[in-house]
């Protein structure tokens, strides 16, 4: 029960993050913004560990699961930020939909899973048409946009190779711990990008961005994360990114309702595959091989 109420709460928070993080780099900037999240969040991981008297690791395997979980919590973060300039917050979304796909592909060549089945493949497929059809949308909008689907692109696959660098590592430490190290290490990466690549505070923070940089520190980092790696210790990789099946469609409606971002037949479309190809990449398989038993088993009463 624990581990559905963790899921279904981490798709409601990743539907919003892509439109707080749209909002919160409209004002100071997608690099502030970014680390003023981060470093929101560290203050509240490392207050939740005094308040459960928990100490980190710091053995081999603790350290090496560190800079797995910073892998996703400064590269790949940093990737979304600056590609959330370009593309509507939906789209954020429905291209990080991918995971799935990449995570098989790398957990076949990492973890040496039997993961690439002719499903598999024809999911990689509808996947690829998808995204085939979400650049031509965003070429109608500009080079710039195409950048967009670019980052959130190299996003995911930052963030899948982190999942399954982690799951390799087997440190087996708790969610917590995974999370304050990650930050530990990222928070200072990101001071010192902002400070390097801008260093310029804003004037004004609009009262938009300074909240939603507040609840993606609390909620998206803080609590977002400590469920994702906690569910991410009991369930596959693979399983864990298919959250990704629900929350576009989720995103893609707030962003329409509450930030009036275009939703287009293309961008339906180019949707429609990604999500195809995710249930194909879960579900097709299983449906052809409960087929190929259902037809063995009537043959053998057939002929008994």
């Amino acid at each position: 029960m624990r581990i559905l109420l963790a899921y279904i709460s981490i798709i409601l928070i990743w539907a919003t993050t892509p439109l707080a993080i749209k909002w919160s780099g409209e004002g100071p900037g997608f690099l502030l913004g970014a680390t003023g999240r981060m470093s929101i969040g560290i203050v509240c991981v490392a207050m939740l560990l005094l308040l459960r008297r928990q100490r980190l690791a710091w053995h081999s395997k603790a350290r090496r699961t560190y800079l797995a979980v910073a892998l996703q919590i400064y590269c790949s973060m940093l990737a979304v930020y600056w590609a959330a300039q370009f593309i509507p917050s939906g789209w954020v979304s429905v291209i990080f939909g991918l995971s799935p796909l990449i995570t098989a592909l790398l957990s076949a060549i990492w973890l040496k899973e039997r993961s690439l089945t002719p499903g598999k493949l024809l999911s990689y497929g509808f996947g690829v048409g998808g995204l085939a059809v979400m650049f031509g949308s965003a070429l109608q909008l500009g080079q710039e946009a195409a950048l967009g689907i670019a980052g959130v692109l190299v996003a995911a696959l930052l963030q899948s190779a982190s999942a399954v660098w982690v799951q390799r590592i087997q440190a087996k430490l708790p969610a917590l711990s995974q999370v304050a190290g990650g930050l530990l290490l990222a928070v200072p990466a990101y001071w010192l990008t902002w400070r390097l690549a801008d260093g310029q505070w804003p004037a004004s923070l609009p009262l938009a961005s300074l909240a939603s940089i507040i609840y993606l520190g609390v909620i998206a980092t803080t609590i977002g994360f400590v469920l994702y790696y906690y569910v991410l210790a009991h369930l596959a990789a693979t399983r864990v990114a298919l959250i990704t099946l629900l929350s576009p469609v989720l995103a893609l409606m707030l962003g329409h309702t509450v930030n009036h971002e275009p939703l287009t037949m293309k961008i339906a479309a180019g949707t429609a595959l990604i999500l195809s190809a995710l249930f194909m990449h879960e579900y097709f398989d299983r449906m052809v091989g409960y087929l190929v038993r259902k037809t063995t088993s009537k043959r053998l009463r057939s002929s008994a």
